[in-house]
């Protein structure tokens, strides 16, 4: 399908190609800014419509745009999902054989395509940059714009190099976008890519539509497979692991308790993760568990979940991990599970870095603000858009501390307790010990180790007996979150005191701790996308099945053919003829042609 026998107003792109009726928040703006020929930057939530604001241009401008993107996988998963809108696409990547690419380029040439996906490696190569000059450019679209950033979470050396396109194409519009980045980051954006004059548009950051929710470990394994079990049994979601190791256990774990659940990470070869990676993509039940090497532009629609059995190192990294559900916009889940071992290991990994002093600082910061959020006493929500600098005046009403509200108790006297322990067995032996061996001080346990170091001898040996192991580890990790404990630099994971500690110690500030929270039974599930009846999942889940063979065929995700979203209104409103079908959101006039006879036949069976 050619545009050119289509109207080209952004709207009608819009309702024609994509199959939506209104854009959202500040699409049309930056469409209309872009199309004029101005640069900007964008940021905008995972599921919250990037794409769109430079793929209308990019069929209004004349010429190709060059969309320059981080991953193989996500460049293909965005041409194949143009491909199905019919909407022409390639992309040049190493995963092409000599000709295939020797294809691409010539319909560059020829001006066959309305957008070419591209590495940023292959696009400040001089070859690249010279066959760019000899065809006309529509725009530069820099997605993923905060791997620009040294202070970013996804650092990547060679975007740094993209500023040679304001150098050499000063007449072509340019967009970055990204879905997180803090106002350092956005600093680093503008500068790096020579984009000072460009426009800024920065939107909501709020997902409503997924509910967050935080738990301590205790049994992290079991809590998880509680989780997967009790909400999410036929999804497709991701678990994030801090190891490879551990990312290799978990998998295997969760396939022995019968879950179709694959590792990744960057370990493994290349052609295992790509596979994996295909595998949850085209799957509707498959669980990834990875580290962070997966997951950055992710297109799959219909994730479920997110889950973290550790505790992600900053609340940027957090926020566009489980932005990765939910891109539909139905419900979907965002669990965490945290222990102040997590904590302990990401410091320690941070010293051991070869970070200069100011991004040791600046991460340690962000560690702490992560840890916090874990802490919190009141809605995640507003923590997590006060961050961004979003301010919302209404708790959410759709996370653990809004659905089930916290408990607080005066922690003031046991946290003298603690400070005094650190401070007698520093004093006592020198250097900082670890919160297990001052818990037993504290409780007054004869260990090998409180005998060996002679700190059945100090002062504070015994005197927190009130409170039980799992009590004292509370008032520990809240500390930690509050700033007034930290790692002792000259030990391996001891602790010493901070100066927010002198007024606690003495006796000028009171500090109130969360109670310890019992796993939730009240909050209500919210994995399915709407509330069917029974005959509703019946065709759900035949339309799905329909979808699921379309994709196959074609060897594509299933949700290319059509999102979740858009299978949940064909239940609601069960289209019998095209004019009805063709009111579906996501349905433009390719999917109309192609698709809707399919599913209209499953619909009047129901």
């Amino acid at each position: 399908m050619s545009i050119q026998n289509l109207s080209t107003t952004p709207h009608d792109l819009l309702h024609t190609i994509f199959g939506y009726k209104t854009f959202r928040g500040a699409q049309q703006s930056i469409i209309e800014h872009l199309i004029a020929g101005g640069d900007a930057l964008v940021l905008m939530p995972t599921g919250g419509g990037k794409s769109l604001c430079y793929q209308i241009p990019a069929l209004i401008r004349p010429g190709t745009a060059i969309v320059i993107s981080p991953l193989i996988s996500l460049m293909q998963d965005q041409v194949n999902a143009l491909l199905q809108l019919g909407i022409r696409a390639a992309f040049l990547n190493s995963s092409l054989s000599a000709e295939m690419a020797r294809d691409v380029i010539t319909q560059l040439q020829q001006g066959q395509l309305d957008l070419l996906y591209v590495a940023p490696e292959r696009l400040v190569m001089s070859s690249f940059l010279e066959l760019l000059h000899q065809i006309p450019i529509a725009l530069f679209a820099i997605d993923e714009a905060h791997c620009v950033s040294h202070w970013g979470h996804d650092f990547r050396r060679e975007y740094t190099q993209l500023f040679v396109l304001h150098q050499q194409f000063p007449t072509v519009p340019r967009i970055a976008l990204t879905a997180t980045a803090d106002p350092p980051t956005r600093e680093d954006i503008l500068f790096h890519l020579q984009l000072e004059q460009a426009r800024v548009f920065i939107s909501s950051f709020d997902r409503p539509n997924i509910r967050y929710r935080v738990v301590l470990k205790k049994e992290p394994r079991k809590q998880l497979l509680d989780f997967l079990a009790t909400e999410h049994r036929t999804d497709s979601g991701i678990v994030y692991c801090l190891s490879r190791k551990k990312v290799d256990a978990t998998a295997t774990w969760l396939q022995q308790q019968g879950w179709d659940a694959l590792p990744y990470h960057a370990g493994m070869d290349a052609a295992q993760r790509r596979q994996h990676q295909q595998r949850f993509s085209h799957g509707e039940d498959v669980v990834i568990v990875a580290t962070v090497a997966f997951g950055m532009g992710i297109d799959k629609s219909n994730v479920r979940f997110v889950a973290h059995l550790d505790m992600p190192k900053s609340i940027e990294a957090y926020y566009q991990e489980t932005g990765r559900a939910g891109r539909d916009g139905l419900p979907a889940n965002a669990w965490l599970a945290y222990g102040i071992q997590d904590v302990i290991m990401l410091r320690q990994i941070l010293e051991n870095s070869e970070a200069d002093e100011p991004h040791k600082l600046l991460e340690q910061h962000k560690l702490e603000a992560m840890l916090g959020y874990c802490e919190l006493t009141t809605c995640r929500r507003q923590a997590l858009l006060a961050y961004f600098g979003e301010k919302s005046l209404q708790p959410c009403g759709n996370c653990d501390v809004c659905l089930e509200p916290v408990t607080t108790w005066d922690g003031t006297e046991a946290a003298q307790k603690v400070l005094s322990c650190i401070y007698r067995v520093k004093q006592h032996t020198g250097y900082g010990f670890g919160v297990m061996h001052l818990i037993d001080v504290l409780l007054g346990v004869h260990s090998d180790k409180v005998i060996k170091f002679q700190h059945h001898q100090v002062s504070t040996f015994g005197i927190g007996k009130e409170f039980t192991l799992e009590q004292w580890r509370s008032v520990f990790r809240q500390l930690m979150a509050a700033g007034c404990i930290a790692l002792d630099p000259e030990s391996n994971g001891g602790l010493i005191l901070t100066e927010q500690s002198r007024p606690l110690l003495r006796g000028e500030q009171r500090v109130h701790f969360r109670a310890e929270w019992q796993p939730s039974k009240s909050l209500k599930r919210v994995n399915r996308p709407a509330e069917f009846t029974r005959e509703d999942k019946k065709l759900w889940n035949a339309l799905r099945e329909k979808r699921a063979e379309l994709a196959s065929i074609q060897e594509v995700a299933p949700y290319m053919i059509f999102h979740d979203s858009t299978i949940s209104e064909m239940v609601q409103f069960r289209p019998t003829n095209l004019k009805e079908f063709s009111k579906l959101n996501g349905v433009g006039q390719r999917k109309l042609e192609k698709y809707a006879s399919h599913f209209i036949a499953v619909i009047e069976k129901y």
